[in-house]
């Protein structure tokens, strides 16, 4: 059988099959034809361009010419039928030095495939498209991206028109998912983000976006990105006829403001799993249709309780339960409603919103990392971003971390809060359904006093997540440029800290951990270090290395190295009381034993006699 590539890369000259070699090595599902009669290994054979597109044009998603433009332009311009199946097509001159998106460069990806090629290339990506010059969304992609359904209140073109002119644009965010995440952190400055439709003067707009599972009767130019959100439960007369048990759907899907393109799931009661009406409206929509057991059903609470259902079926709810269950969550956007079609038969209808799609509030316990603020894993960096409440310790976090804020975030410092005084703060954020980060120093799984906040978090029913950050003692061996495990000399790392105010487990003291002789990371001891030393000193050797790295990472950073008999003298000599880290062990610096992982002796699975014999190949 003929193995059908996504891409089709077309070369003739030696240059342009050179380039075609670099760029299917990086893009493996790509197949290169030539037009010469003697091609190398891996290139096909063509009569001629033209034939070889009248035959393919529609086989191909994107197509890359290397060549002169007007030979791809002529070469293209029988076989253009339609923006919306046109298949991508770029150019790149036989030289290497540009590469041209030519058609379909937003829906077809010819403006990404550009991107890409120029990449792997080392050349200049030719953009003619005006969203991506201006670095603001491609609005006739967005919603292929995200997985949400587009549909427009105006023709799409002047919408877009609209857009890349810069006119004052509304976005409304009624649900939140990635997409909408991505949309807050990378909003252009003339447009404004809103969570209500009610908070939008709308006057003040010529266009409005909406990302959300609804439909809204305004005269501004609207355009609506749909996620897959709403979920139906129904129950219905048996042998309900199909056609209009849809048309009552849909009508009550328009009264009450829902979009149809939004709806995810329908589910009713385990006895209707053979309802001929049931089964059509899911493979029409191309959605899932649940059942659920009585027992499933009546374990949920429900707004409007049967007493006749439960005489029937024995469950006190059918449409109201099964919503609840198919979207996860436990509040509906319509409660049960009670229909009778025009044959005389009756339906219900609740709909609730799909719980990871809801707009609620959240706490973020994000780790800050060791000190300097591009230190913060991204996702740290885009919750600061988009947080409605930053509450850090500012005596532990640098304050720059901060700066990542938007408008119009509260931003405080906790050094001089109590426990409660902190959560009254968080408590009259989360009841507004605001995003809190709570602003960590290093990992807060590491001597981050979390486990408190988390038990009152519980306690109060308040969700919360973690983002792990770079703790001190790894940004610490990137500073000693050292690594901590060592083959054959040392294969631990123990993170402690010395006995001060808090007492250790009898098991934890310092002089056990020294018996294993592993490199030693010491929090929160420079007070002790005179202690430190003599409980070290038990097992360590007097000259094994030793680091003290004072606010590691800092703009204002001191790092010290010795020999552990020195070390009370470093911390005495240097002042050091606070945000001292101390590492003890022999890995500190050193530069001897090899590890097996790279040892050409030493096979594993992505290495072998096989891949090695590739791999001298390509150098030869």
């Amino acid at each position: 059988m003929k193995q059908v590539y996504h891409t089709a890369i077309i070369a003739s000259t030696d240059r342009a099959l050179a380039l075609a070699a670099a760029i299917s090595r990086e893009i493996p599902e790509a197949a290169v034809f030539s037009t010469r009669p003697e091609t190398v290994a891996g290139v096909t054979y063509i009569r001629s361009i033209s034939s070889f597109l009248e035959e393919h044009f529609t086989t191909y998603t994107s197509f890359v010419f290397i060549g002169a433009l007007g030979i791809c332009v002529r070469s293209i311009a029988p076989h253009i039928q339609d923006k919306t199946t046109d298949p991508a097509v770029i150019n790149l001159d036989d030289h290497g030095f540009f590469v041209q998106s030519v058609l379909s460069g937003h829906l077809g990806g010819a403006n990404q495939l550009a991107k890409q090629v120029a990449r792997i290339l080392g050349a200049q990506a030719v953009i003619t498209t005006s969203s991506d010059l201006q670095d603001i969304w491609a609005l006739d992609t967005l919603g292929r991206r995200f997985s949400w359904t587009t549909t427009a209140g105006s023709p799409m073109n002047s919408i877009i028109s609209l857009f890349v002119n810069n006119r004052r644009t509304a976005l409304l965010l009624e649900v939140k998912d990635q997409g909408t995440e991505w949309l807050t952190r990378t909003r252009p400055a003339f447009v404004d983000i809103y969570y209500k439709l009610e908070d939008i003067p709308l006057s003040d707009y010529e266009l409005l976006i909406a990302v959300t599972c609804r439909k809204y009767e305004v005269i501004t130019p609207v355009l609506y990105y749909h996620p897959a959100a709403l979920h139906i439960g129904m129950g219905c007369s048996r042998d309900i006829e199909p056609d209009l048990l849809e048309a009552s759907l849909l009508r009550q899907l328009e009264v009450h403001g829902f979009a149809r393109e939004a709806v995810k799931s329908i589910g009713s009661i385990d006895i209707k799993h053979d309802e001929t009406a049931f089964l059509q409206l899911a493979e029409k929509w191309k959605i899932p249709f649940h059942t659920y057991t009585a027992a499933a059903l009546n374990s949920c609470e429900v707004a409007n309780p049967s007493e006749v259902v439960k005489s029937k079926l024995d469950v006190y709810s059918v449409s109201e339960a099964s919503a609840l269950l198919s979207s996860g969550n436990t509040r509906w956007l319509l409660e049960k409603q009670k229909i009778t079609v025009a044959s005389g038969k009756k339906h219900t209808i609740a709909v609730s919103l799909d719980a990871a799609l809801e707009r609620r509030a959240q706490i973020a316990i994000v780790g800050a990392g060791p000190g300097d603020a591009r230190l913060i894993a991204i996702s740290g960096k885009e919750l600061l971003e988009t947080a409605d409440l930053i509450l850090y310790a500012g005596s532990l976090v640098p304050e720059e971390l901060t700066h990542y804020a938007k408008n119009g975030a509260v931003v405080c410092n906790s050094a001089g809060m109590t426990l409660e005084e902190q959560m009254t703060l968080m408590e009259a954020h989360y009841a507004k359904g605001h995003l809190i980060v709570r602003l960590q120093s290093g990992d807060p799984s590491i001597y981050g006093a979390i486990q408190e906040q988390m038990s009152l978090f519980d306690e109060k029913g308040m969700e919360y997540f973690i983002v792990p950050g770079i703790s001190s003692f790894q940004a610490a061996a990137a500073v000693l440029k050292s690594e901590f495990t060592i083959p054959e000399v040392v294969q631990t790392i123990i993170l402690t800290r010395g006995e001060g105010n808090t007492p250790l487990p009898e098991r934890e003291k310092l002089q056990e951990m020294a018996k294993h002789r592993a490199t030693m990371c010491i929090f929160l001891s420079a007070t002790i270090a005179r202690n430190v030393q003599a409980q070290l000193l038990e097992h360590y050797p007097p000259e094994t290395p030793v680091a003290v790295l004072y606010r590691v990472t800092w703009k204002d950073e001191q790092v010290f190295t010795g020999e552990l008999h020195e070390l009370a003298a470093i911390v005495r000599n240097n002042k050091l009381t606070r945000t001292a880290l101390i590492i003890v062990g022999s890995a500190i610096g050193a530069r001897k034993n090899r590890s097996h992982l790279y040892n050409p002796d030493w096979k594993h699975i992505f290495r072998n006699q096989k891949t090695n014999a590739a791999n001298k190949k390509d150098t030869l």
